[in-house]
């Protein structure tokens, strides 16, 4: 006897408003009611729609990065109830297939302006941009930053169970106590609750105010359930091994990409896509016991994208900022630099800044901490694969033609798309960023700083003696809240 039909146990409209979906939900609470149910060891499919909500258009205008709404996102579909799942079992996920509907064969990566979401490098890059991709097949090309092409490695960037409400209320205590901790002008260090924009899928009333007053954001991920990890080798074939906290388990999914890089820097930084993934799902019955698991773990897949031994170029990068600061072992910073001397590379070819930013998001880059024991340096590697470039990128291409930009190659690119009246973005020099900063000279890594109030002590973002301190004394003498925009990968 042949096997039956998959079943779609989730579907989405992209014709609808997300909010108005009731098999949809934007924040993690026990409460949300089941959008589903899957046996234990069946196949199903489930339809994701963009983790904005439909919110950004195939256009040439940012227009719609500068003003997405944030508190609406991200939009996943479930929880689904995974029968005989029960608190202390283990929820095995394993990934059948990705792909985008049919009828949107597109995606894209944007960077938000920093007065809403910023990113990764938002202190040098402020403005609003994005980049449409068009896909054909497995391969997908963009307009917005031409000579490149490349095979997608398509993933979900979220999956997860429901946290119980003794986990839910552990998150919203330790995040909590972060955010008093470190009271910032102009950063977020973390997402408290928010009732505004709530989505709790079929809930109503009092339930939904509920998940609104106490329902965690979906930004970071977390060690007791996964969730937003944007782990790119989450592709086909890959198991993950989730934890269970709840009755049924409580599964979500959401936030489909095309493609990403290693750390998607630009917080909406994969080619984000509307689509269907295939997943079966295996109950282990006391699995979090056995397997002694306090945070997920996975076995990817054998698909990926190969690119040959020697096909890739790899820029180093230590815990030394752009103003010559030393900090120690931060790999936010090392890494934040190891991005800079790729996009510096990139010039060379007539690439803007704000494409290559765009393209390091999106594109299969090799991201790796070389090394994390040398005081006072961590170094970060970046592995930008040549073959994506229809053209030659080597050094001897440079090298060969005198350093001459024209000679080795330098093209007319074009230019992303950015918001209306701006044409190329703004680039903030160092001594700029200096002058102007409302948090002072001190880096949380990453670009995310702090202003110095009274006699507090400085501390390094990255872990480690000087970083400790300085938060302690922080946590002691400073106590409030933080106002502002960097929130978490998409």
């Amino acid at each position: 006897m042949g096997k039956s039909a998959i079943r779609t146990v989730g579907k989405v409209s992209l014709d609808k408003p997300a909010a108005e979906q009731s098999n949809l939900h934007n924040r993690w609470h026990p409460d949300i009611p089941f959008a589903g149910t899957i046996k234990n060891g069946e196949t199903v499919k489930i339809e994701c729609v963009d983790w904005t909500g439909g919110q950004i258009g195939n256009n040439d205008s940012a227009d719609d990065m500068r003003n997405v709404d944030l508190t609406k996102i991200h939009y996943l579909t479930g929880p689904f109830e995974v029968e005989t799942a029960e608190p202390g079992d283990v929820l095995l996920v394993e990934i059948m297939d990705v792909q985008p509907f049919e009828d949107q064969p597109w995606g894209f990566t944007g960077i938000f302006d920093k007065s809403n979401g910023g990113g990764f490098l938002d202190e040098i890059y402020p403005s609003a941009a994005k980049a449409i991709w068009d896909f054909e097949g497995i391969y997908c090309t963009s307009r917005h930053i031409p000579h490149v092409k490349f095979a997608g490695l398509i993933h979900p960037g979220i999956l997860g169970c429901a946290p119980s409400q003794e986990v839910l209320e552990t998150w919203n205590s330790r995040e909590g106590e972060l955010i008093a901790a470190n009271k910032l002008e102009d950063r977020h260090v973390a997402m408290p609750p928010e009732p505004q924009n709530v989505h709790a899928g079929s809930a109503k009333d009092d339930a939904k105010q509920k998940v609104g007053k106490e329902g965690a954001r979906t930004i970071p991920g977390r060690p007791e359930h996964g969730g937003n990890c944007d782990i790119k080798n989450l592709s086909r074939g890959s198991k993950v091994y989730l934890p269970v906290h709840v009755q049924g388990a409580k599964f979500s999914v959401g936030d489909l990409h095309f493609s990403q890089g290693d750390g998607e820097i630009s917080f909406c930084g994969a080619i984000e896509m509307a689509g269907v993934i295939t997943i079966n799902f295996k109950v282990i019955k006391d699995g979090m016991a056995q397997l002694n698991l306090k945070s997920p773990i996975y076995i990817p897949g054998p698909v990926e994208p190969h690119f040959g031994p020697g096909r890739h170029i790899y820029f180093e990068g230590f815990s030394v900022d752009e103003h010559g600061k030393q900090h120690y072992m931060d790999v936010a910073v090392a890494y934040r630099q190891t991005t800079l001397r790729c996009i510096e590379y990139l010039r060379q070819f007539g690439y803007s800044d704000y494409q290559s930013y765009l393209l390091l998001s999106c594109a299969p880059i090799q991201g790796h901490v070389a090394g994390i024991v040398d005081i006072p340096n961590a170094c970060t590697t970046l592995g930008l694969p040549v073959d994506i470039f229809d053209f030659d990128i080597m050094p001897e291409a440079i090298l060969s033609s005198g350093g001459d930009s024209i000679k080795a190659g330098k093209r007319d690119m074009g230019s992303c798309a950015f918001e209306t009246g701006v044409e190329t973005g703004t680039v903030v020099e160092p001594k700029d960023r200096a002058k102007g900063s409302k948090d002072g000279e001190h880096s949380f890594g990453g670009g995310l700083t702090y202003k110095e109030h009274g006699n507090m002590s400085s501390g390094g973002g990255g872990g480690g003696g000087g970083g400790g301190d300085g938060a302690r004394e922080v946590k002691d003498e400073h106590k409030g809240t933080a106002v502002a925009n960097i929130m978490g990968g998409a």
